[in-house]
């Protein structure tokens, strides 16, 4: 009887413990919140291409109204986005051209990140979309991540015809707050 007692003692202890285990133990990285493309950047007074961790925007200013997205540790992602417009010009308030997007996570320094990217997911007219893929860097293969992932940048870019990442339109705001 008193060997069952400790058994009953050590599994209380243990769901305990989980309890009060950080809930989010195997996301690498969330974001919460949007920033829509502008195309161009001033550098030292001078337009510039506002390249994003080596990534072009699109020709046109874009807005992404929300935007929340894990990445998990196992190199999955989930993200959800509506009101993806452009912003500008007589296409503006539409998707214009554009039926699929898709996420890159940009890991490390800005000048030599690890890229990864999700598989396309349709966008529709009012600019809604829903990724849930595995992410990957040769667009066939599962993606190994980092343990850690510094510097997280998260863009949503176009997807081609044939699903290769385009243009960035938004980028994610990284989720640094540990209590939601």
């Amino acid at each position: 009887m008193r060997h069952f007692n400790r058994g009953i003692a050590l599994a209380a202890l243990t769901l305990s413990a989980l309890a009060f285990a950080h809930p989010d133990s195997r996301t690498l990285v969330k974001f919460e919140g949007a920033i829509g493309a502008d195309p161009l950047t001033a550098a030292g007074g001078v337009d510039v291409l506002n390249v994003v961790r080596g990534v072009s925007p699109g020709g046109r200013a874009w807005i992404l109204r929300r935007l929340t997205a894990a990445v998990g540790k196992s190199g999955h992602i989930f993200a959800r986005g509506s009101g993806l417009l452009l912003a500008s010009g007589d296409v503006i308030g539409t998707v214009g051209p554009v039926t699929q997007v898709l996420a890159t996570l940009a890991c490390g320094p800005a000048a030599t990140p690890l890229l990864f990217h999700s598989a396309p997911a349709a966008l529709d007219a009012s600019g809604n979309f829903r990724i849930d893929s595995a992410l990957t860097q040769d667009g066939v293969n599962p993606a190994v991540l980092p343990p850690t992932c510094d510097n997280p940048a998260l863009l949503i870019r176009a997807a081609g015809a044939n699903g290769a990442p385009g243009p960035w339109f938004a980028a994610g705001i990284p989720d640094l707050d540990d209590h939601d």
